[in-house]
């Protein structure tokens, strides 16, 4: 690559695993944070099939992969080898961000290899030696490290069950899990209970197109994950390990749900809450797994500190997600490094280490003008917090490449105060567990500092690689936050967010923000009030359904029988929605058939939501 020119790196994603759908948040993560005056993306999508198609920037910002398949369809056309071998050879890098089946077992770094298409990340055959969960376990318990007895099942083993049945009693196991040798980390993961619920599980994955299988002990213990960079002179550097706290009772696992959607059923911590020398453990033995491996650039490990003392490396990842808050971004934002900033470093090593010229510019800031501050806030006590998050983060992130705006994130917390945020504290998923951060920043400082500096020397970064400033969250009123803004970018769903509270407050100030006004709302986020102001409206074709106001005061002093044949008998209809009148669109909202239903839901929503409107086909509750 000649100085004067942008670096061409195709970033490949998509594929044929169950893991697609990631593998697109992944790639909109790339695209977002490599992309400059110094670099070119080349999107590159592989479907379901594996076939390849060119496509553009805006149209990896699709919905669903079923959605992007449907799109993808009508506006592109499958790419011939010889086109995509042309594509490949006309980058400086490719990228993979695929994983799963072809991602992350070797596939697609082999067909890279076999063109000779320098590309980020382990090679074929550390892609393979780590992605076969069994034969990995194999490998570390060889070299010494931990592991449990694991039991591989294929579509040979016979007699099934009494296979399972004879490997749970020889090593005592009372509840065990099956999961795909060659598959992702949470996708297709059961827990078990027995030989034969194993049997069916088993039976379930083979037919869902899974060869391989695994059966091992239900672990007992506390879960991490470490993600590990490999910093200029090629020496494998693990990051703070983040220690995954959920509800194993009832047979549950950290799956897919609890790993990508933002829930209360998992929370993380980064630092792992471990003792000192547990946590120095981890990190060591990653860096000793990684180059057991043959692994390069960037990987995820994930395991268990068991209660037995021992740790276990149960899962290993070639290329880690690389979504908004994932632990790759996580991990790296407690040492200071910013999204971009994690993902130049890996490409930077990655070029450096394949004789590719490249020397990533500093995000420029203009000079021409200072840049404006934007307070861009999110959280709030809503049904809809978690998702506030997510799009004040979102927000937050984009305006940070702004030349224009400088953003600033704040967290409107359960109990109303307002957070000023480090970049290291935002990533976390929601709301409560930032506030948890945020209260326990100044006793936990000391300890994370001496993690963060060991971490940053071992790292060797290079003047300009971590971007970000450490400063323990700062906490104030409301009041204060509106008074002290000169502009707000409300992130904010549902509640003071969207029924004008927080609007009729700042134009009091004279703050300016984005988004409609205190009185339009407020008329908009009262459902009820929205659709008496439609029917006033008298627009032919546009209507509202019929509807019927309840509080929950009125609703105690009647019997559920009662109130069911007043819905039948004004509103009309064989079925009805139920949600809130002030809460978001998507809070509370229920299909009601039956007077069951009805007192069903009347008995989940007795704390703290005092109205009730009912609607045909929508049923309403209010504050």
């Amino acid at each position: 690559m000649h100085s004067s020119q942008k670096l061409r790196v195709a970033v490949v994603c998509g594929g044929p695993s169950a893991e697609r759908g990631i593998s697109l948040n992944s790639a909109r993560s790339a695209c977002d944070h490599l992309e400059g005056d110094d670099v070119e993306i080349v999107p590159i999508y592989f479907d379901s099939r594996s076939t390849a198609y060119h496509i553009s920037r805006a149209q990896l910002y699709s919905n669903t992969p079923s959605d992007f398949d449907f799109k993808l369809q009508q506006v592109s056309k499958p790419l011939e080898d010889r086109e995509l071998v042309g594509l490949l050879k006309g980058v400086d890098i490719a990228f993979p961000v695929m994983h799963g089946k072809f991602g992350e077992d070797g596939g697609i770094q082999e067909m890279l290899q076999h063109l000779g298409v320098p590309h980020v990340g382990s090679p074929a055959e550390g892609c393979r030696r780590c992605f076969d969960k069994f034969l990995a376990n194999e490998l570390i318990r060889k070299h010494g490290f931990y592991a449990p007895p694991s039991l591989l099942v294929t579509r040979d083993t016979y007699p099934l069950a009494s296979s399972i049945k004879g490997f749970l009693s020889k090593h005592r196991i009372r509840r065990a899990i099956v999961k795909p040798a060659n598959g992702g980390y949470s996708i297709g993961v059961y827990s078990v209970r027995s030989a034969e619920e194993a049997a069916e599980r088993c039976a379930l994955l083979f037919s869902q197109g899974y060869e391989r299988l695994v059966v091992e002990r239900f672990c007992e213990g506390k879960e991490f994950t470490v993600v590990l960079l490999q910093n200029r002179f090629g020496q494998p550097v693990s990051l703070l390990p983040v220690e995954i706290e959920t509800d194993y009772s009832g047979s549950q696992i950290f799956d897919y749900r609890k790993k990508y959607l933002p829930t209360r059923q998992s929370s993380y911590h980064c630092p792992a809450r471990f003792p000192d020398q547990v946590v120095e453990r981890i990190q060591t033995e990653a860096e000793q797994i990684f180059s057991l491996f043959g692994m390069r650039d960037f990987v995820r490990f994930d395991g268990w500190y068991l209660d037995n003392g021992e740790v276990w490396f149960s899962d290993f990842n070639p290329v880690s997600g690389m979504e908004q808050n994932s632990f790759l971004f996580l991990q790296a934002a407690r040492i200071g490094m910013t999204h971009r900033d994690t993902l130049r470093f890996i490409l930077a090593n990655a070029c450096a280490r394949q004789g590719i010229p490249f020397a990533p510019l500093a995000p420029i800031v203009s000079a021409a003008r200072r840049r404006k501050r934007v307070n861009v806030i999110f959280g709030g006590a809503t049904a809809e917090r978690q998702v506030s998050v997510m799009s004040g983060t979102n927000v937050w992130l984009k305006l940070m490449r702004s030349e224009r705006y400088d953003p600033q994130p704040y967290l409107l917390d359960l109990k109303g105060r307002v957070w000023e945020l480090p970049y290291s504290m935002t990533l976390n998923h929601t709301v409560e567990e930032i506030t948890y951060v945020c209260e326990r920043a100044v006793k936990d400082e000391p300890r994370n500092r001496v993690h963060r500096e060991r971490v940053v020397r071992k790292l060797a970064p290079l003047p300009g690689q971590i971007s970000t400033r450490a400063f323990v969250p700062r906490v104030i009123s409301l009041q204060k936050f509106i008074s002290s803004s000169p502009f707000v970018f409300l992130g904010l769903h549902g509640g003071i967010g969207e029924d004008g509270t927080i609007q009729k407050a700042l134009d009091k100030r004279g703050v300016r923000y984005n988004g409609s006004g205190a009185i339009g709302s407020r008329r908009c986020m009262d459902k009820f009030e929205t659709g008496r102001l439609v029917e006033e409206l008298k627009v032919f074709g546009v209507y509202s359904a019929p509807k019927r106001l309840f509080s929950l005061r009125s609703i105690k002093k009647r019997s559920t029988a009662t109130l069911w044949r007043e819905i039948c008998a004004e509103v009309g209809g064989d079925s009805y929605i139920v949600k809130p009148v002030g809460d978001g669109c998507s809070a509370g909202v229920a299909r009601l058939f039956s007077e069951k239903d009805l007192k069903r839901y009347l008995a989940s929503v007795q704390q703290g939501l005092p109205q009730v409107c009912l609607a045909e086909g929508a049923a309403r509750v209010a504050h």
